[in-house]
């Protein structure tokens, strides 16, 4: 919000002081009379007219000058003290039935556009476990990726998921949030062998990250005791999703749980204009003593 002002309104006053003097202040001077006065008055009345008018263009650009014009606009700023999440999803073989995996991308989507002030990152896992997007504030970017993403971009044989969650949890190394947060979706069991399930728990608690994980489908797909140890031992939920509402809700409940807080703050910028109308004043006293002279 703009607003426009004088941080001196009281040097105003001086326009009344310049219209009492220029009434009753006359300068007296010696009269000297010549021939055909009226002829001289003649010529010389458009040249005081236009004196007159500079004199007053002088003392209005001056005064309001040294009433220092201000515009004030209010500027807010958001000491952003979001959370750092980092969406871990299964895009193995299996995520292909149902159209889950669609399902999934679509309600991820709808969880990134409500943490505006969060950074995210993205990661895949199937045969192997990869980032996608690492931790950004660019949600277009990671929007983008997702709606490109499709089952098998990793290999549809396997589910490297102890992979997915060591490798993610490794994105939050030089990470100074106190606020960290993995979540992580899966509809099977980790069989890849590739990293010890001790050892991704480990990586993510080294790290201080809140690791939600999430099981789709059938509980016979995946492993329950295994997700709920992950989230138990970082600090996070355990969540089973067999259904689009299901998983909705879940999404939602962590997206109320992990709210971002946002402290804002407002500072006045200030811009000044009196130098300008110095410039001004300058001018008009410049051709006033040019044209005076000519007389």
């Amino acid at each position: 919000m703009s607003s426009f002002t004088f941080e001196y309104p009281l040097v105003f006053l001086l326009f009344i002081l310049f219209f009492i003097c220029s009434k009753w202040c006359k300068p007296k001077g010696v009269s000297i009379y010549f021939p055909n006065m009226a002829m001289l008055q003649k010529a010389s009345k458009k040249n005081r007219w236009f004196l007159n008018t500079l004199k007053v263009l002088i003392v209005i650009s001056l005064v309001t000058a040294m009433a220092s014009p201000v515009k004030e606009d209010d500027i807010v700023v958001k000491n952003d003290k979001g959370y750092e999440i980092s969406l871990i999803l299964d895009a193995s073989g299996s995520m292909q039935e149902y159209n889950k995996f669609e399902i999934v991308k679509e309600i991820v989507g709808d969880f990134i556009d409500q943490r505006k002030h969060d950074k995210l990152a993205l990661s895949i896992f199937a045969d192997f476990a990869y980032v996608a997007v690492p931790l950004t504030y660019d949600k277009k970017s990671i929007q983008r990726l997702l709606s490109r993403l499709e089952v098998g971009v990793a290999g549809k044989q396997r589910t490297a998921l102890y992979e997915a969650l060591f490798l993610s949890s490794n994105l939050f190394k030089t990470s100074k949030s106190k606020e960290k947060i993995a979540i992580l979706l899966t509809d099977g069991m980790d069989n890849a062998n590739t990293i010890p399930l001790a050892v991704a728990i480990k990586t993510a608690k080294k790290y201080d990250i809140k690791v939600y994980t999430i099981g789709v489908g059938r509980s016979s797909s995946f492993n329950p005791t295994v997700l709920q140890q992950i989230a138990k031992e970082t600090g996070g939920q355990y969540f089973m999703g067999n259904s689009v509402e299901k998983l909705q809700e879940i999404y939602a409940t962590i997206n109320q749980l992990e709210k971002s807080e946002i402290k804002a703050d407002k500072y006045v910028k200030r811009t000044y204009y009196f130098q300008y109308l110095l410039i001004f004043t300058w001018l008009f006293l410049m051709v006033y003593f040019y044209v005076g002279n000519k007389e």
